[in-house]
């Protein structure tokens, strides 16, 4: 950790008492922060890559993908049915989860192959946080938020030849990655799709890229890598019961006594789509359907590390995803008859809601009552306010600025509904959405990137496009966002339209602490 980011630390820290566990699938915060004879709690985050709200089976018997772990988390937790990313990709919602302030203050796209750091120096992140609290932290998995290449790459080495193995160093430190962003471990892959094709562990490469990476054949389902270097053991295959074997074997190391923070970034069911075989034709929805099936598994295999260990009674789990599902969720829909968006339109890069609602479920033992639903829009910036309401650490005014504390909500203590004022959706730069209570306004011609014919007549939805100022739905009334109300409400457009444009110029989305 830099010295900059330690001074911030060591202006924060309050001393506390800390204990126990917390795991967390998508939640919200306590109101009152615990006192010194309260347990402090674990928190873990499975973080989901490419799932729609429908894609979890919630209890039913009839849905063409079952996941009994994560309905065992939604049996016992709470769930969101207006939880949301703050992107319709990858790289924006993670930083957001992670900095409790929105991707698009900063930038829209994904970190590209051999990407730096998305992250400014000294900059919060709910991992410091926790880390300045004296929790064990760790992140296994995806990353997808940038690596310092240049410190890895020999010198002179021009553009074109950067996919080449034999342009780096690989037994240089690696930085830039999760140490420097407040985890005290890591272990992963990096990004599944993006190179390097190898295994990380902290700051090192544990296998070493000497080839130039497999085609995409033999997969099971569809999908592609990026050119680059591969180490000669490495197969897709392997990642998610990889990663997930790994993080059993951390929290099998960690004692009550000592609160720790994981974060656990599957690489499912994101493409390429690379089920193992023993879950090949488990679903009722293809490659795709056995491949959130053994997502599902993974989740099991860490809630029964947590029972082995005593520590479940005192973890708060999360189980969210980064946004919605894929495009080829259209074919889905054609062969399997299985719309992985539910009840919404859109996908993955959408801001129509399946780009970014997304399944959100919290589970805390004793503080979030078993098995209920809250129906309050919330957002994964939020987490960074609650839980440092939960552990007490006092947030700079700079700080997860657009993060409210979901505390009350999570521990059923009144609060004025909605607690949001209103939410901004985003993915594409100058295409915005603003949500506020039941209603949504898109400020472009179409919250689309595509929309095939079919699709289109399956759900008789309008393509709008060109012609359309904007857009304005009620979603309590219109779900599926069919009905355009945009020309009957101009006042309501006016006012909307100018709060979005509020926060795009800079002001904070949550209230001021």
């Amino acid at each position: 950790m830099g010295d900059v980011k330690k001074e911030i630390l060591m202006k924060r820290q309050l001393p506390i008492v800390l204990t126990a566990t917390l795991i967390i699938f998508a939640a919200k915060g306590l109101s009152t922060p615990l006192t010194a004879a309260d347990q402090t709690p674990n928190v873990i985050i499975l973080y989901a890559d490419d799932m729609g709200v429908a894609d979890v089976s919630y209890g039913d018997k009839e849905a063409k993908i079952q996941t009994p772990n994560i309905d065992r988390l939604a049996s016992e937790g709470m769930t969101f049915t207006d939880g949301h990313s703050s992107s319709g990709i990858c790289t924006p919602s993670r930083f957001a989860m992670l900095t409790g302030q929105h991707h698009w203050r900063r930038f829209h796209g994904i970190v590209g192959a051999f990407g730096g750091t998305v992250f400014e120096d000294g900059e919060y992140t709910i991992a410091e946080m926790f880390q300045g609290r004296g929790y064990h932290t760790a992140c296994f998995g995806k990353w997808h938020l940038g690596w310092d290449f240049d410190a890895i790459r020999k010198p002179g080495v021009e553009k074109k030849d950067r996919v080449k193995a034999e342009s780096y160093d690989w037994t240089k430190p690696f930085p830039g990655g999760p140490l420097e962003r407040g985890f005290d471990h890591y272990f992963g892959d990096g990004t599944i799709n993006f190179p390097p094709y190898c295994w990380i562990e902290g700051d090192r490469f544990l296998t070493i890229p000497t080839m130039p990476v497999m085609k995409s054949k033999p997969l099971a389902g569809s999908g592609s890598f990026r050119p680059g270097p591969m180490a000669g053991s490495w197969n897709p295959f392997d990642i998610l019961p990889t990663i997930t074997d790994k993080t059993v074997e951390w929290i099998a190391k960690q004692e009550k006594e000592q609160p720790f923070f994981a974060y656990l970034a599957f690489n499912s069911p994101h493409y390429p789509i690379v089920p193992n075989k023993e879950f090949h034709g488990k679903s009722k929805a293809g490659y795709y359907g056995d491949f959130v099936i053994e997502t599902d598994t993974q989740v099991g295999k860490v809630l029964a590390a947590l029972d082995e260990k005593g520590l479940a009674e005192n973890t708060i789990v999360i189980f969210t995803a980064d946004n919605g599902p894929e495009t080829h969720a259209f074919e889905r829909l054609e062969e399997f008859g299985q719309w992985s968006s539910g009840d919404f339109r859109g996908v993955k890069r959408d801001i129509y809601e399946g780009g970014h609602r997304v399944p959100f479920i919290v589970r805390w033992p004793g503080q979030v009552e078993a098995g209920s639903k809250s129906d309050e829009v919330v957002s994964q910036v939020d987490f960074a306010a609650t839980f440092a309401t939960i552990i007490d650490f006092p947030l700079g005014e700079d700080d997860a600025i657009d993060s409210y504390n979901l505390l009350p909500v999570l521990t059923g203590e009144e609060y004025e509904s909605p607690l949001r004022t209103a939410t901004v959706q985003n993915t594409n730069p100058k295409q915005y959405a603003l949500r506020q209570g039941d209603w949504v306004l898109i400020d472009a011609p179409t919250g689309a990137v595509k929309e095939p014919a079919s699709y289109l007549k399956h759900f008789e939805l309008d393509p709008y496009g060109k012609g359309h100022p904007g857009l304005l739905f009620n979603l309590k009334v219109d779900p599926r966002q069919s009905k355009n109300l945009y020309d009957q409400h101009p006042d309501k457009v006016g006012r909307m339209r100018s709060l979005l444009k509020r926060y795009i110029g800079g002001e904070r989305c949550a209230p001021p602490r």
